[in-house]
């Protein structure tokens, strides 16, 4: 894992605040278009909205200067330009969804949701100062996630929904445990993988040019397989099984620098999912559907059938090269259009010019993630803001191939932009991570201080593994 210099260690304060205003525009855009092309008159309750979103970013900044002066400033803006557009979809969805079915309305519940994953990012900002204090937690994470994966198999608290057991209900609540041992699980692989990465890379054997492990280092990869296949077969959930196995192999490939790491992760998934796909009729049928779409057979089934994928196919057709304008389309006919179809929602709308630009702030993010990573100079922050980043773009993939017919649906929501409480509080606490580290990456470098007999800090004793 190489460690550069990446930017001088100054803060662009300046620069974030510019950043932020251009990202609240594009939010607040998208709101009064959405109103003014669907009711022909400005929100009713512009003032109040732009006021709480100008203080949120106030507050945002302010924190920042004190928490994390030295804190990546791109990071922050990217992640509020895209709730904001979230925010004005959901709320443009609203709109239809008030005369057709009031149910599906979530706008007020969603900007509840922001406001509390921002709040709680703020949290993990003030109490944790310093990433490495996580490496200590190591396998308490790691046991943390095993009973976050198995709460929604618990009787009389777990919800199963479209097909997948993967809720559970508390009181009025219901949360998707997944969304947070995304986290948990990238902080358990990077001390793990910081601790044993050694043993990893010893080369083993030689074959066809690939180095492979011995046999007797094989056992983690096997024990996250194992944990990745019980996720598909127990709670039939093939977004989050995907998603766990293909961050942990990503991070020891980072960890180790061997690609026979990747060969070996993909040969025991494929064959798990196509094993899977013979034994569980949930799985085969996404197969089916995502392999013939069009089927008259499929699209005709009374459940389970391939109407939502189409509509989402001719939606984004609608859109074209510049879309049918905000409030302009008929996203509101695909289902779940605000939550697992929110990509094709913002494509019809926003045409493929608009979906770009969405895609380049993920990009950006994901990039500004990984840079942290290589400028931070300790093994265990590497690791973490690889995990997180990379855990962003293979969930991105997963979702935006599900909408194109690129790969079959799974039931994982695009980050920040997807209605859902537990999907945004993770999105924020990802992004408050990805502000630690970036901060330490970032932060000028200490002049050494002359030998003291005094108890050293357990926060600066750290070896550098890097």
């Amino acid at each position: 894992m190489a460690t550069v210099s990446i930017a001088p260690a100054r803060p662009h304060r300046v620069l974030e605040i510019v950043l932020m205003l251009v990202a609240l525009a594009a939010g607040v855009g998208g709101y009064v278009l959405s109103s003014l092309n669907r009711t022909g008159e400005l929100p009713v309750n512009l003032g109040q909205h732009v006021a709480i979103l100008v203080a949120v970013a106030v507050v945002a900044e302010v924190g920042i200067h004190f928490l994390a002066p030295y804190a990546d400033p791109v990071i922050l803006p990217v992640a509020v330009a895209l709730t904001g557009l979230g925010l004005a979809m959901i709320y443009r969805l609203d709109l239809s969804y008030a005369i057709i079915d009031p149910d599906q309305v979530v706008g007020l519940r969603q900007l509840v949701f922001v406001g509390l994953s921002i709040a709680l990012a703020a949290v993990v900002l003030v109490l944790l100062r310093d990433h490495r204090l996580l490496r200590r937690y190591t396998y308490t994470f790691g046991a943390f996630s095993l009973i976050l994966l198995l709460l929604p198999m618990i009787p009389f608290l777990g919800r199963q929904a479209n097909g997948a057991q993967v809720w559970i209900r508390l009181g009025p609540l219901s949360l998707q445990p997944g969304e947070l041992v995304k986290i948990t699980l990238a902080l358990f692989f990077a001390g793990y993988l910081v601790a044993n990465r050694d043993n990893l890379a010893i080369g083993g054997p030689k074959i066809l040019g690939l180095r492979l492990p011995r046999l007797r280092d094989l056992g983690p990869i096997m024990v996250v397989w194992m944990v990745g296949i019980a996720i598909l077969v127990l709670q039939r959930d093939l977004g989050t099984s995907l998603l766990l196995f293909g961050l942990f192999v990503a991070t020891l490939y980072v960890a180790t620098n061997r690609v026979s790491w990747l060969v070996i992760g993909f040969l025991l998934f494929v064959p798990a999912v196509l094993v899977a796909i013979q034994l569980f009729s949930h799985v085969r049928h996404r197969f089916d559907v995502w392999l013939n779409p069009l089927d008259p057979k499929i699209y005709e089934l009374e459940f389970g059938s391939s109407f939502q994928l189409v509509q989402s196919f001719f939606g984004q057709a609608s859109g074209g090269l510049l879309g049918a304008g905000w409030g302009r389309g008929y996203p509101q006919l695909v289902p779940l259009a605000n939550s697992d179809f929110i990509l094709s929602s913002l494509a019809e709308e926003l045409g493929f010019v608009g979906m770009a630009a969405v895609l380049l702030l993920y990009l950006i993010l994901i990039e500004r993630g990984m840079r942290a990573a290589i400028g931070v100079h300790d093994g265990f922050g590497k690791l973490l803001a690889t995990g997180l980043s990379f855990s962003l773009a293979l969930q991105l993939f997963v979702v935006l191939g599900g909408v194109t017919g690129l790969i079959p649906l799974t039931g994982l929501t695009a980050p920040f932009l997807a209605a859902g409480g537990s999907s945004m509080v993770s999105s924020w606490l990802t992004v408050a991570l990805l502000l630690r580290v970036s901060d330490a990456a970032r932060r000028p470098a200490q002049a050494p201080t002359p030998w003291s007999s005094s108890r050293e800090d357990p926060t600066t004793t750290e070896v550098v593994t890097a």
